[in-house]
């Protein structure tokens, strides 16, 4: 396969719309964990709040990273098309490759991200109704039945 100008121009805007994506959840999981550290300073402690901590600090990091293999992904699709101006055929295979591989990682923690966004809020949700559901996430994984035996 023949790799031109064109061929890692066209991630440009698919990246540049995923770190955009991955700053809005950043900024929203920043204005939860403001809202909690007010509550929890104010005295407001309940069982959902220590998993919610624990849950946000989880979401935090997998969004840094995220975003970290996102900037990898374009940063080596710039370095692809210096590579193709230059004419350095071996290292533009490899580097293309890793902005691939660099992308694909991040989505796949994008989806870790969701899943934990989504058991969050199932523990409003139980807490709310007194009903525990299970999730896609931990449907796939079976890991619902056993934490929901785990909080007996």
């Amino acid at each position: 396969m023949e790799i031109t100008f064109n061929t890692p121009a066209l991630l440009f805007p698919a990246i540049s719309l995923l770190l955009l994506a991955y700053t809005n959840r950043y900024l929203a999981l920043a204005n939860l964990i403001r809202k909690l550290h007010d509550e929890y300073m104010r005295g407001e402690k309940n069982h959902l709040l220590v998993k919610q901590i624990r849950i946000l600090r989880v979401r935090i990091n997998l969004v840094r990273q995220m975003q970290g293999l996102g900037v990898l992904s374009f940063l080596c699709c710039v370095i692809t098309m210096y590579g193709v101006y230059q004419e350095w055929h071996l290292l533009v295979k490899y580097v293309f490759a890793i902005s691939l591989l660099s992308l694909l990682v991040s989505l796949i923690l994008s989806i870790f991200e969701i899943s934990q966004s989504t058991k969050a809020l199932e523990w409003e949700l139980s807490d709310m109704e007194e009903l525990e559901k299970s999730n896609f996430f931990t449907d796939l994984w079976g890991k619902g039945k056993q934490e929901k035996e785990k909080e007996k």
